[in-house]
């Protein structure tokens, strides 16, 4: 595979991450934003694939598997069960003044493209523009998480941070150390299960999971 074309699908895989983090931030209904995370998932996953099959590193096809198993099946698998668990598949979100959010994100998508100009300008081709993609994929991740008021929104926009992160890290630098991966791997499915409990918890006490309820709180005090 030569390299001008395989930069070309890492760009095209990096302007659908994007779109999918747009979707997400725009996405009211919680079953449907799962559906969307996990679409991340599989696309971080052909990214990972194309770089491993371009660079022969053999570690890179156990990020792959990785990807596949952890980010396209088991998460999403979980996070649709705490959903049914929680009888949330029908509710739909308010995301507030959602044209204003949108316009923040796109402020966001120029200011990430700005910030990683410089280091693009020394990359190769492979990875010329996607460094500023994973940025901004990764803002506007935090940017789902602060302007969410259900708890499982923000963990779902936690998740989608690291996959920006591991966008950035797989085109930029060729992937981490196993032993990285294995790590990474293991804290995110480990904080899955913990804010699984934290949702049953925020419901048991408040029979509902948006976090405004937490202010109860402290009249309580």
């Amino acid at each position: 595979m030569s390299t001008p074309l395989v930069g070309q699908i890492i760009n095209l895989l990096a302007a659908v991450l994007l779109l999918i983090v747009f979707a997400m931030l725009a996405q009211r209904r919680l079953l449907r934003l799962i559906h969307l995370f996990a679409l991340q998932g599989a696309v971080l996953t052909l990214n990972t694939l194309v770089v491993a099959v371009t660079l022969h590193q053999s570690h890179l096809y156990f990020s792959v598997i990785l990807n596949l198993v952890l980010k396209v099946i088991v998460l999403p698998w979980i996070l649709i069960r705490l959903v049914d668990r929680l009888d949330l598949r029908r509710d739909a979100e308010s995301v507030g003044n959602l044209p204003l959010i949108m316009l923040v994100a796109v402020v966001l998508v120029i200011l990430s493209f700005n910030v990683a100009l410089p280091i693009s300008e020394l990359a190769g081709t492979m990875t010329r523009g996607t460094l500023g993609i994973a940025m901004a994929s990764v803002l506007i991740s935090f940017l789902m998480m602060i302007t969410r008021r259900k708890a499982v929104a923000q963990v779902i926009g936690f998740l989608s941070m690291e996959n920006g992160l591991f966008f950035a890290a797989t085109s930029a630098t060729y992937g981490m150390p196993m032993v990285v991966e294995l790590g990474i791997a293991l804290d995110v499915l480990v904080a899955t299960f913990i804010f699984g409990i934290f949702f049953f918890q925020i419901r048991e006490t408040f029979d509902s999971l948006d976090i405004r309820n937490l202010e109860n709180l402290k009249d309580r005090e």
